[in-house]
């Protein structure tokens, strides 16, 4: 009979994914005054194509932060070949770097031709030809903007990666949730699981094939699993008590997580294959919110122990360190790839912000300007932070450079959007 259900309900997990679209847009809040200027022209194209390549590019390096694109308004010239290029034309307008390009249709694809050229050493740094069904132009559109992004700042572009996100709409038991996956600037959204009980916090595993989450449908919150591309899962806890913030280790066999199966909630760390468990904490506090490091070798997590949320790092089997102590909350934090800082929510006298804190200075600096901010994901080359805030009474998705210099919002057309998780590297 489970084996039954689990079908019928891949089945209509994959009908939802075949027929929801909810993307979100992006609005770009706070430029970086310091970023690079580059120029993306407009790529030659033939007609009724469904994507505007060099627009999405443009986007892309916006958004991150580093790069500030020069309107397409004030370019003298429009090449389309770095042959073409006369370099005294963009040098006059101080931009650095030259994105041009072309594309062209083949047999039911397209063929995309660019090249980075740097404005100031008059050169060629980079060109390609990339291939790509009509329907994949977005995709490709991304993986340039990766290989710009990297040739340029040496840091390996995250544009091509995924967020995953909940939303609700309705209001109280007419609510309906839903869980879904989209690319990293919220366009291309597929729904992947819907239910009329709250869904919450979403983790990718660190091969992006899978997401762990919470959802009360069964009328207490369990930890499930899901395969993004078939939609089978599989509950891994139904515990009495809490079941919450499932997060995976790096190498995709442990689950951390916290329960409230033996009292108090303690962090837990399950092994996947087994489903054996080995309780992390022991405390007569509230410990919750874990995250691995990127070594595997240790955790940290909320702890009330001190008389209000603070961050603790502890490895399997070792003893908790208390690492954060400017204010008096610090939750849900996260570690930047590296493991040299991590980013968290810090309630200043400015509400709750995102808030980047290096591990070896103990310096804390909040990032952004939203002040309503919870559930940070870092992309996983660690240059951006996405997190759940609010906009006009609705629950929206911001983003915010790692230095704090730059900053978006994502907001859906409708209901609130909550719990986002940012996707490892894909390729």
């Amino acid at each position: 009979m489970r084996a039954l259900i689990t079908t019928w309900l891949a089945a209509v997990l994959l009908l939802c994914t075949s027929l929801a679209q909810a993307d979100l847009t992006i609005d770009i809040t706070q430029g970086n005054e310091q970023a690079t200027p580059i120029a993306v022209v407009p790529f030659a194209e033939g007609e009724n194509l469904p994507q505007d390549v060099a627009r999405i590019i443009s986007d892309d390096l916006e958004r991150s932060g580093y790069f500030a694109p020069l309107e397409r308004e004030a370019m003298f010239a429009q090449p389309t070949r770095g042959d073409d290029v006369s370099f005294g034309d963009w040098q006059a307008l101080d931009t650095r770097y030259l994105v041009v390009g072309r594309v062209s249709r083949t047999g039911g694809g397209v063929e995309i031709q660019y090249e980075l050229m740097n404005v100031s050493g008059e050169s060629r740094m980079l060109g390609e030809v990339i291939t790509a069904g009509q329907d994949q132009m977005r995709a490709a559109a991304h993986r340039i903007s990766d290989k710009i992004f990297e040739e340029i700042t040496g840091i390996r572009g995250a544009f091509s990666t995924r967020i995953a996100y909940v939303t609700s709409q309705g209001v109280g038991d007419d609510t309906a949730y839903q869980l879904y996956v989209a690319d990293a600037d919220g366009r291309n959204s597929q729904q992947v699981l819907s239910s009329d009980e709250p869904i919450m916090s979403p983790a990718w595993s660190p091969d992006g094939g899978k997401l762990a989450y919470v959802s009360f449908e069964s009328g207490r919150p369990g930890i499930y699993v899901q395969e993004v591309a078939s939609g089978r899962r599989a509950r891994l806890t139904s515990f009495e008590g809490l079941n919450s913030a499932p997060t995976w280790s790096p190498d995709g066999r442990r689950l951390a997580m916290a329960l409230s199966r033996d009292g108090q909630p303690e962090i837990y760390v399950m092994d996947v294959a087994s489903q054996n468990l080995q309780r992390v904490t022991h405390s007569q506090s509230i410990e919750t919110e874990p995250a691995w490091s990127p070594d595997g070798n240790s955790l940290i997590y909320t702890s009330d122990r001190s008389g209000g949320p603070q961050i603790y790092r502890q490895s399997l089997g070792g003893s908790p360190e208390r690492i954060t102590f400017t204010g008096n909350y610090n939750a849900r934090a996260r570690f930047a790839p590296d493991g040299e800082s991590i980013f968290l929510i810090h309630r200043g006298s400015n509400g709750y912000r995102v808030a980047k804190q290096d591990l070896e200075s103990g310096r804390l600096v909040e990032l952004g300007d939203a002040r309503q901010a919870e559930s940070p994901s870092v992309a996983p080359n660690g240059t951006m932070v996405i997190f759940a805030t609010q906009q006009g009474g609705n629950g929206v998705l911001g983003g915010v450079s790692a230095d704090g210099r730059a900053s978006f919002r994502l907001p859906a057309a409708q209901g609130d959007v909550r719990e986002p998780a940012w996707s490892p590297f894909l390729n």
